[in-house]
């Protein structure tokens, strides 16, 4: 007979790190839609590749 393992797979758990919002630059897309990127970054170029992404769709 075959019988099965009773082997645990020990597995590492995902860890989702958040970005600090506080060393981000806020963009304003329209009265209800904010999005950060970093300080370095064009605000107007965010802008439109927001808004392309969204018209994509």
């Amino acid at each position: 007979m075959n019988k099965k393992s009773n082997k645990i797979v020990n597995r590492k758990q995902t860890v989702f790190k958040t970005p600090n919002v506080s060393k981000m630059q806020e963009v304003i897309i329209d009265g209800r839609t904010r999005i950060y990127i970093d300080i370095d970054a064009d605000p107007e170029q965010a802008r439109k590749r927001y808004l392309a992404r969204l018209a994509a769709r």
